[in-house]
């Protein structure tokens, strides 16, 4: 499967990386809805939310535990939003998850 993600992955695309690891990449969104706005994705080709195994439970938490540490280094201590959309109705659009960490604004609910 090969996505947007898997060639920022690759190097194919450019891409302004924030933070990276043997597991996982976190670069700054191309289209910022928030002064903060950066994604955290798993090297890992998992496709959506429900493709998630057990086996994948590490890595769920060690994408939560790097968007909240990044959040916090890049000035969103007094709050942040993670959204992660699941499939069409749920605004997917890159089949490969990835967190959306928002921050330095208002949030507002529902989302829309």
């Amino acid at each position: 499967m090969e996505t947007l993600f898997t060639k920022i992955i690759n190097r194919e695309i450019p891409a302004k990386i924030i933070y990276e690891d043997d597991q996982i990449l976190a670069f700054h969104d191309i289209a910022p809805k928030a002064p903060i706005h950066f994604l955290v994705i798993p090297k890992k080709p998992i496709r959506t939310l429900n493709d998630l195994t057990e086996e994948d439970k590490p890595l769920a938490g060690h994408l939560l535990f790097t968007a909240q540490r990044l959040a916090r280094e890049l000035g969103c201590e007094d709050g942040f939003r993670i959204v992660m959309n699941c499939n069409e109705l749920g605004g997917q659009t890159v089949y490969h998850i990835h967190m959306h960490v928002l921050g330095q604004r208002q949030m507002h609910w529902p989302p829309g």
